[in-house]
């Protein structure tokens, strides 16, 4: 019943994705974008491509952080970095990071999570990932610009997020944060495991779900279909992205902390970033705890599973 029930949850959300897809089907890279892409990331490393840059939130802590992005999309609403806040106890309270998932409609759970956490005197930042709620450009949905067959698009907008929390993070530390957590879901794990490739001051590093696997989530991916279509109607095919993959794929590298700080939460029922990725990034980050959940790739189950586990070991 479990595993019918995610075939159907995730088979629906497939299907919203490919909507989404095809409303932007005319936004797909051609393949001299790509290459463009890609010779303008030659010879830079992950850190390098990920960097840290001047910039970031002025002040002192308040609800909400804003401040102009250190990438440019080309969107404004976008290229304004937004975060809200929940400052700690103390002045040097550790912060955990909650990083949403694709197209997420509503922060409610998440704030409950902050609330929580907050409790136990924890800061807890709760960023809007490029393209989703007040950073929708106007005239699209939530979320409907993160993901597309615009792959030059979709790469910066992941390279947007990290080097927005790395200058976060900066700021955190001038404000007394000397440690951090980190919980990201999905497109937020896909996220979150970039920045802690390149940020090492972790207390844990929770990731739900996450995308691992670039190769897998553009040609194997049930919610890529029209993606996919597209791509090939271009001249795209499989393994063009590949060179991609250092930069930007976390299973093509270590995460920057201790392997006992990090758990990575599967689903039983997931397609969309299936348990077979998730144990060979649990490989290469060094033998990290991988928890199972028995859901699809879309539900709370594995979210509240995580949770639960991060407050066992004491973590929180």
């Amino acid at each position: 019943m479990r595993a019918a029930l995610a075939w159907c949850v995730d088979g629906a959300m497939c299907n919203m994705m490919h909507a989404l897809q095809w409303r932007r089907r005319r936004d797909a890279s051609r393949p001299a974008d790509l290459m463009a892409y890609r010779k303008s990331c030659f010879g830079q490393s992950r850190t390098d491509y990920l960097s840290l840059v001047d910039g970031g939130p002025e002040g002192s802590v308040r609800e909400f952080l804003e401040w102009k992005s250190p990438r440019s999309s080309g969107h404004p609403e976008n290229d304004r970095a937004r975060a809200w806040i929940m400052p700690g106890a103390r002045k040097n309270a550790p912060a955990v990071f909650v990083l949403h998932a694709l197209m997420s409609a509503s922060d409610a759970g998440y704030r409950r999570l902050a609330a929580r956490w907050n409790a136990r005197g924890w800061t807890v930042v709760f960023t809007h990932l490029p393209f989703h709620y007040s950073r929708t450009p106007h005239g699209t949905w939530n979320g409907e610009l993160a993901i597309t067959a615009h792959l030059v698009r979709n790469a910066e907008g992941i390279r947007q997020a990290v080097m927005e929390m790395r200058q976060l993070m900066a700021w955190l530390r001038g404000n007394g944060t000397r440690e951090f957590g980190l919980v990201g879901t999905s497109y937020g794990g896909w996220t979150g495991a970039l920045l802690a490739s390149v940020e090492a001051d972790w207390r844990f590093v929770g990731l739900v779900q996450p995308i691992v696997n670039m190769d897998k989530a553009v040609w194997e991916n049930p919610g890529a279909a029209v993606m996919r279509r597209e791509l090939r109607r271009l001249g795209h095919s499989r393994g063009g992205t590949e060179w991609f993959d250092r930069l930007g794929s976390p299973l093509h590298g270590p995460l920057a902390c201790e392997a006992g700080r990090i758990v990575v939460t599967a689903g039983l029922h997931d397609r969309v970033s299936p348990l077979a990725d998730l144990e060979a990034a649990a490989a290469v980050w060094g033998g990290c705890e991988l928890l199972l959940a028995n859901q699809g790739h879309f539900g709370y189950t594995a979210l509240r599973e995580t949770v639960r586990h991060i407050e066992h070991r004491g973590w929180v």
